[in-house]
């Protein structure tokens, strides 16, 4: 079993209206900042330090809660069930770059809607619109 936690990154736009931030992996999907918990970190702070590193962006606030999500895959032989803990986190300012050094290719910011159309995971969709709601957006 492995635990990570990440964030649903926004900020508002010049319209008042919330952008989404999405990052491209190292497999050229679009997902969201995620990384393991290190030594004794709570899954706030793995969030807000995995979105850090991951985008560069070092204004964050911690907004809400947002659903833990599971998926299997495999490391070789062992089949591996891991955890991802979100958190609603909003971006005041600064400009989000890619951590180049672990794959991630681009970060870029979107509306609700083309957020939801752009990520490439279903399970972090529900997340993204779990976020909208608590903005009160509808997808």
């Amino acid at each position: 079993m492995e635990t990570s936690a990440g964030g649903v990154v926004y900020r508002m736009g010049e319209d008042g209206a919330p952008r989404f931030l999405l990052i491209r992996d190292p497999y050229e999907n679009w997902g969201l900042p995620k990384g393991h918990l290190e030594g004794r970190e709570t899954p706030r702070e793995a969030a807000v330090r995995e979105v850090r590193e991951e985008t560069g962006l070092a204004d964050l606030r911690l907004v809400g809660d947002l659903p833990t999500i599971d998926w299997y895959f495999r490391d070789g032989a062992v089949l591996v069930h891991k955890y991802c803990h979100f958190f609603l986190l909003e971006s005041a300012a600064g400009e989000a770059a890619p951590q180049l050094d672990e794959g991630i290719t681009a970060c870029v910011w979107h509306p609700f809607t083309e957020t939801l159309a752009e990520v490439s995971y279903a399970n972090a969709r529900s997340v993204i619109e779990a976020a909208g709601k608590q903005l009160g957006l509808e997808g």
